[in-house]
């Protein structure tokens, strides 16, 4: 019977999700990754997080915008590892546009991967977690669950989502020994954010680092883009058992984003 505690990761095949599997695997966690990406990659990924932390890794490429594929995905890990002891809800996608120009089909895809998705797998790991008397969910959220910005209605709307349903099911699980959390970067320098930097340079004919320091303008006080390391540690923080009386919070992470 395998005794270690088992994370699965949604979206971590890359990005921040890669991180904080790197994360938990470094604090003694059997991993299940979940993404997609070029197969040496991940395979690469698998046995370096393996090797370096001396602990089991999968990877399970489930689409997680299929209700179905997102349940399977969580029966899988427990039959694979007896339990899933920590879910992270990381998978997500962005699409940029006013309101009234904004693509209805990209409004559903959003909602399905960034809000559903996690409703799912939650749903899915909940009895396991509540028969043992142990779980730690953590879903990344974004800043964008507290605050908004404008031409993007269906990130903004599904992490505002992602925020209730934390609280939600913190009230719910409180005293079966099973915290929900939900973290919010700001501005963390992955490919996603690297796009939004190249749409802000490319009118201007500015350079990366002017774009980055236009994005960042106005949003992050502290000037720096959050670092997937930084995510990765709060994560594993609310993973343990140190934070057990932290329940249903959502814990900005943005340079002072939110304190304006």
């Amino acid at each position: 019977m395998n005794r270690r505690r088992v994370a699965l990761v949604t979206g971590s095949t890359s990005g921040i999700g890669a991180g904080i599997a790197h994360a938990l695997a470094a604090s003694g966690h059997d991993i299940v990754l979940n993404g997609f990406g070029e197969a040496p990659d991940i395979e690469r990924l698998v046995d370096t997080l393996a090797a370096t932390h001396d602990v089991q890794v999968v990877h399970e490429p489930a689409d997680l915008a299929n209700p179905d594929a997102a349940v399977a995905l969580v029966h899988r890990a427990e039959h694979r590892f007896e339990r899933v002891d920590v879910l992270v809800n990381n998978a997500g996608r962005q699409h940029v546009a006013p309101v009234q120009e904004f693509p209805p089909e990209q409004w559903d895809a959003i909602v399905a991967l960034n809000l559903s998705a996690a409703f799912h797998t939650i749903r899915a790991v909940l009895p396991g977690m509540m028969a043992r008397g142990f779980g730690r969910i953590v879903n990344i959220a974004s800043v964008h669950g507290l605050v908004a910005s404008v031409e993007k209605v269906a990130y903004v709307a599904a992490k505002h989502g992602i925020v209730g349903m934390t609280r939600v099911v913190a009230l719910e699980q409180a005293a079966n020994g099973i915290t929900c959390n939900a973290v919010c970067p700001g501005f963390v320098d992955t490919p996603l954010v690297r796009a939004q930097i190249e749409r802000v340079a490319a009118p201007t004919g500015g350079t990366i680092e002017d774009g980055a320091r236009a994005l960042l303008a106005g949003k992050h006080p502290s000037g720096r883009f959050v670092s997937i390391d930084e995510v990765a540690a709060l994560v594993a923080f609310l993973a343990s058992d140190a934070a057990a009386s932290i329940t249903g919070t959502a814990l900005p992470i943005d340079g002072g984003w939110t304190a304006q």
